[in-house]
């Protein structure tokens, strides 16, 4: 399996614009394309994107479902998230693509969005409106705790490390008690109206 280490956390489901300027991730694409598969995604642990990157050992499969040739010469690429993975073991090939045997972790099943929280479901449509183009072709599934959470946490200004955490966690109630939790903060921390 192609391997794409990143400084960002892609969830299942969830979209992934990408700028692609290394002939090894050029060539990835392209490859990736003919083969219509799917390439991992991985949060880099220690290293950079553009050289020499140590991962977390979880990631999510990418699919690309769009690329267009900017008009700065650059590949662009959208991609949408699909299963989990764990990687087992990893490969650096001379063109410095790195390549991994993974195993697939267990797809997290539909949870229906208990009725309580029905008020977060506002939140989330109205922040993923305001997100645009990016968004806009992802079916909603607003009624499912598992998707509503990783929407949530995608888009949920978190440290990465938090955000591995979560793509590693496979309750979708725990994700739910951790956006309710962070959605308080945000209240809180916001400033009211202001007196008359």
């Amino acid at each position: 399996m192609p391997l794409f280490p990143l400084n960002t956390v892609l969830f299942p489901g969830g979209p992934l614009p990408l700028r692609i300027f290394e002939a090894r991730y050029v060539d990835m694409v392209s490859e990736r394309l003919r083969a219509d598969g799917p390439f991992g995604v991985l949060l880099i642990r220690d290293g950079r994107e553009t050289g020499p990157a140590t991962t977390y050992e979880v990631g999510t499969l990418a699919r690309i479902t769009d690329w267009y040739q900017g008009s700065d010469g650059l590949l662009g690429v959208t991609a949408i998230g699909g299963q989990r993975f764990r990687l087992l073991s990893v490969d650096r090939q001379a063109d410095g693509l790195n390549t991994g045997e993974v195993e697939l972790l267990p797809e997290e099943p539909q949870v229906p969005l208990p009725d309580e929280y029905g008020g977060i479901v506002e939140i989330l449509s109205a922040v993923l409106d305001d997100l645009g183009r990016l968004y806009d072709s992802l079916d909603r599934r607003y009624d499912d705790a598992t998707w509503l959470t990783w929407r949530f946490v995608e888009v949920l200004p978190l440290d990465l490390e938090d955000k591995q955490a979560c793509l590693e966690n496979s309750s979708a109630s725990e994700r739910l008690d951790l956006v309710l939790r962070l959605l308080d903060s945000v209240r809180q921390a916001s400033p009211g109206p202001e007196p008359e």
